[in-house]
């Protein structure tokens, strides 16, 4: 089997290529490294393996990459909310531009699915919980906006042109090369990074927000089925269905912990409805908070390098958030 990945070098997309390469697959990454590391994939040096360094918005040649490929994971997209807000225009360009081109190279092979990543982001503030996937779209920001264009665009192709996509929409990823930059991003880069500087973690508000965290072997496991899966045109919830307060994290880290002022916009609670996926493809998630928090707390140097959150830092970015959010 052949396989494409874009965003390859990324968290989630090395850990698929991982899993792809142990099951046989010859994989092409099409990563701009952006926020991918190079690092993520050295493992696979000589191997089944070929990374190509390209900007799929910008690149419209990408057929050549695409022949007698089987599968295509779609990974490739930035994230991140203030500085979606900051441009648009970039997020619009990399993750809905992007995915087109994506999808016109994919057209035109006889491949076997085709997985778009898409974000649970797109619901904005829910009213129903767990948050099943016809809960109403409300994005509340350009990142979760374009997100859930680009998903609209595959599903479009998948209805008019009989293309074999699949939707899952991500919850809270966490797991080994989780990303560890954004003051507004991964709350794990956040405290370990913190934790191994000796500084206190900062918890935003009270911290009794609650977040559905999906570890990423169990995400892999997901997209996996869902290739492997009779399904075209469906979008699926993929997170753990549990919903886990920040300071249940922050407990089983461990150390000092400090509260910073609560960022407006910011949802109070995250719990994917994931019965449709757990129907229609057996899947289910299978590693418990307490234990992938564990496992990542015994390779904790791999934060040592990620920027240290301080509170006057994260004071700083939020006061940029609250002045962003005004302009609105």
């Amino acid at each position: 089997m052949k396989s494409i990945v874009t965003g390859g070098a990324g968290f989630i997309g090395s850990h698929l290529v991982d899993r792809l390469v142990k099951m046989g697959h010859k994989v092409i990454v099409l990563d701009n490294f952006s926020t991918g590391r190079k690092s993520n994939l050295s493992h696979h040096a000589g191997k089944n393996v070929k990374i190509v360094k390209v900007d799929i918005s910008e690149n419209r040649q990408l057929d050549k990459y695409f022949k007698e490929v089987h599968y295509v994971f779609h990974l490739a997209g930035i994230a991140d909310i203030v500085p979606s807000i900051e441009n648009p225009h970039k997020y619009f360009k990399y993750n809905v531009i992007g995915t087109e081109n994506i999808i016109k190279a994919a057209s035109n092979q006889k491949i076997k699915k085709f997985i778009y990543a898409a974000s649970a982001s797109c619901y904005g503030f829910p009213k129903k919980f767990p948050t099943k996937e016809n809960e109403k779209i409300k994005p509340m920001y350009p990142y979760s906006f374009v997100k859930w264009q680009a998903e609209e665009l595959v599903m479009h192709w998948a209805k008019i042109f009989d293309f074999p996509a699949v939707s899952l929409r991500f919850f809270n990823a966490y797991g080994p090369r989780s990303r560890t930059t954004g003051a507004y991003g991964a709350v794990f880069g956040v405290f370990f990074a913190q934790k191994l500087a000796n500084k206190p973690l900062t918890i935003v508000g009270n911290g009794n927000q609650t977040r559905d965290f999906i570890h990423v072997y169990d995400l892999v496991s997901a997209i996996i089925k869902a290739a492997q899966s009779k399904k075209i045109g469906e979008i699926y919830n993929v997170g753990s269905g549990k919903e886990v307060t920040v300071n249940k994290i922050a407990k089983i880290i461990g150390g000092k912990k400090i509260h910073i002022p609560k960022r407006p916009g910011e949802p109070d609670r995250s719990l994917a409805d994931i019965s449709k996926i757990k129907k229609d493809l057996k899947w289910k998630p299978k590693i418990k908070i307490e234990k992938g928090v564990k496992e990542l707390l015994r390779k904790i140097d791999y934060w040592k390098e990620a920027p240290v959150w301080t509170p006057k830092s994260i004071k700083k970015a939020t006061r940029i958030w609250f002045k962003l959010l005004k302009k609105r």
